[in-house]
C-alpha cells in the first residue's frame, strides 16, 4: 500500500500576503519573490467540484474507496506552496518526515490495535517524534467568548475540551513563538455563532468578516502567518457552519472540523476530521463508559433522534416498527425520564448503532457508539471519518450508503458472527482514542487530534 506520508495537503490558490510591517528587509524580499500560484490548476479541487455537481444531480456520492484513493494518490501536490522565507523548523520537520517514512516495522503492539491503523509502524514513529519535537504557540489575541472559551458540554464540546487542554498544556506549548513549529488559533465556532449570528438577517457574513478581521490582526502583529499564509496554523471547530466561516480567511490553515464533508471544501491530507463528542457530564466525561459484552447484545440495530436532514426520515419510514430486531425510533426522551425508553441502554445493548447524517454529514452518534462499545454504522455519504489519515475504519465500523437504507437489515445480517466479533473488539480497542480525560493521557482524543494536525502538517512540508 502506498505510504500516507507521501500525501501532500491541498495548497493555496494565491499567496496571502498581509501586513509586512513586522518583517525584516530580507523577509520582505522573499515575499516579493514568492511563487505566483494563481495560474496553477488544483486538480484535486476540480475533481471535488465535479463530485459535488454529480451529487446535486442525484449521481453517486464520493465513496470511501475514492476517499482512500484521494489520500494515497497525492492529488493536491501541484499547489503545495513553499514558505516565503526559510525556517530552521522546516529543515527539522523534513528530517522527521523522512524518519517516519522509514519507520521500523511494527507487527504487534501492547497499547494499540494494529488492524485499526493504516500503517501502525508510521503512526508509532510519528507519535513518538511528536511527543519529543512538537512545539505550539497559542495566540493570546482575541476576546472571550469567541476566543479562549469553548463549550465543555453538549454536542459542540470537542472544540471546548481541546481548547481547555491545549491552553493548559506545558509539554507542547511555548511562550516564545519563534520556538514553535505550529500555531494554534483558539477559536470557538459555537460561541462565534451564539455571539454574532442574527437570525433576523439570515446571513452569516458578519461571522466571516469577524474572522477575517482577527486574521488581519494576527498578520499585522506577527510575521508567522505571512511566512506560510497560515499553513502552519491550525484551528479546532465543532459547529456545522465552521467550514463556511473559515473557508476564506482561514482557508490555508489545518482545520480540524466535525463537519468533514469531502464535497464541501474539506481537504483530505490537510484538514482533520474532528470527532463530534457529546459530553453529558463535564466533571466526569467518562461517565457510563462501556457496554454489554458482544454476546449479550440482543438488538441488531438501533437509532433514535430528531428528523434532521433528508436521510433520517427515510430510515424511520423504512424501519420503524417493522422488525423486532431493528429498534428504530424518532426523538427519544433523555436518559432518566421515568417510563421513557433509555437511549444509553439501547446503545449498550445493540450490536450495531446507526449513525445517519443530519442536516450535515457529521453525527455525535459515531463517537457515542464507540463510547458504548457498539459497532458504528456510518450512513452519511461524502463524510470523511475522524482521523482518516491514520485510522482504518474498516476494522471497527460498517459503512452503508444512504441509497441502501432499504437493504439495511440484509447488509447487517450478512456480516458473519466472526466478523462482528472482530468489529466489536476493534471498537473496544480504539475506544481509548475517542475519549476525553481531565488530564490528557497517551493516545487519547486530545493527543489524536494533536497528532493528526502534526501528521498533516508534515505531509505539506516540501524542499
Amino acid at each position: 500500500m502506498a505510504s500516507v506520508m507521501d500525501v501532500n495537503a491541498n495548497g493555496t490558490s494565491t499567496p496571502d500576503v498581509r501586513n509586512t510591517a513586522s518583517l525584516g528587509d530580507q523577509e520582505k524580499g522573499m515575499i516579493s519573490k514568492g511563487d505566483d500560484l494563481g495560474s496553477l490548476k488544483n486538480s484535486c479541487d476540480i475533481m471535488l467540484k465535479k463530485k459535488k455537481k454529480r451529487r446535486n444531480q442525484a449521481n453517486p456520492p464520493v465513496t470511501m474507496s475514492e476517499m482512500n484513493d484521494m489520500l494515497l494518490q497525492n492529488c493536491a501536490s501541484l499547489l503545495a506552496m513553499k514558505p516565503r522565507w526559510s525556517s530552521v523548523h522546516d529543515e527539522k520537520l523534513l528530517d522527521i518526515k523522512a524518519m517516519i517514512k522509514n519507520a521500523p516495522i511494527v507487527r504487534a503492539d501492547r497499547e494499540l490495535h494494529v488492524p485499526a491503523f493504516r500503517n501502525i509502524s508510521m503512526f508509532k514513529r510519528s507519535y513518538d517524534l511528536m511527543e519529543r519535537t512538537l512545539k505550539i504557540y497559542v495566540y493570546k489575541d482575541g476576546s472571550k467568548p469567541i476566543f479562549h472559551q469553548g463549550p465543555l458540554k453538549g454536542i459542540y464540546a470537542s472544540e471546548g475540551w481541546f481548547m481547555k487542554l491545549m491552553e493548559g498544556n506545558r509539554q507542547y506549548t511555548v511562550k516564545d513563538p519563534k520556538k514553535a513549529n505550529l500555531f494554534y488559533l483558539p477559536l470557538s465556532s459555537r460561541n462565534l455563532e451564539l455571539s454574532l449570528y442574527d437570525s433576523n438577517l439570515h446571513s452569516k457574513q458578519n461571522l466571516v468578516d469577524h474572522l477575517e478581521s482577527y486574521v488581519d490582526g494576527i498578520a499585522a502583529k506577527y510575521p508567522f502567518w505571512n511566512r506560510t499564509s497560515g499553513a502552519d496554523h491550525f484551528l479546532v471547530a465543532s459547529h456545522d457552519w465552521a467550514p463556511y466561516e473559515t473557508r476564506r480567511a482561514l482557508r490555508n490553515t489545518i482545520r480540524a472540523l466535525c463537519n468533514a464533508d469531502i464535497t464541501d471544501g474539506f481537504k483530505i491530507g490537510k484538514d482533520v476530521s474532528l470527532p463530534e463528542t457529546y459530553i453529558r457530564v463535564p466533571r466526569n466525561p467518562l461517565k457510563d463508559l462501556g457496554g454489554r459484552p458482544a454476546n449479550a447484545r440482543p438488538i441488531l440495530a438501533f437509532f433514535a433522534g430528531q428528523m434532521h436532514g433528508p436521510t433520517r426520515p427515510i430510515l424511520v419510514q423504512h424501519w420503524s416498527n417493522k422488525d423486532p430486531e431493528m429498534k428504530i425510533f424518532g426523538p427519544m426522551a433523555p436518559t432518566g425520564d421515568k417510563g421513557k425508553p433509555d437511549y444509553i441502554k439501547y446503545m449498550k445493548s445493540s450490536k450495531y448503532c446507526l449513525c445517519p447524517r443530519g442536516y450535515e454529514v457529521n453525527s455525535p452518534r459515531v463517537v457515542e457508539a464507540i463510547f458504548f462499545e457498539c459497532v458504528p454504522v456510518l450512513m452519511s455519504d461524502n463524510y470523511v471519518p475522524p482521523f482518516f489519515e491514520v485510522l482504518n475504519w474498516d476494522a471497527f465500523s460498517v459503512t452503508v450508503e444512504e441509497k441502501d437504507i432499504p437493504r439495511l437489515k440484509e447488509i447487517l445480517s450478512s456480516i458473519s458472527k466472526k466478523r462482528y466479533l472482530e468489529l466489536q473488539n476493534g471498537v473496544k480497542k480504539v475506544q481509548q482514542h475517542f475519549i476525553w480525560h481531565n488530564k490528557p493521557v497517551k493516545y487519547d482524543l486530545f493527543h489524536m487530534i494533536l497528532h493528526s494536525v502534526w501528521f498533516n502538517r508534515l505531509n505539506q512540508i516540501r524542499r
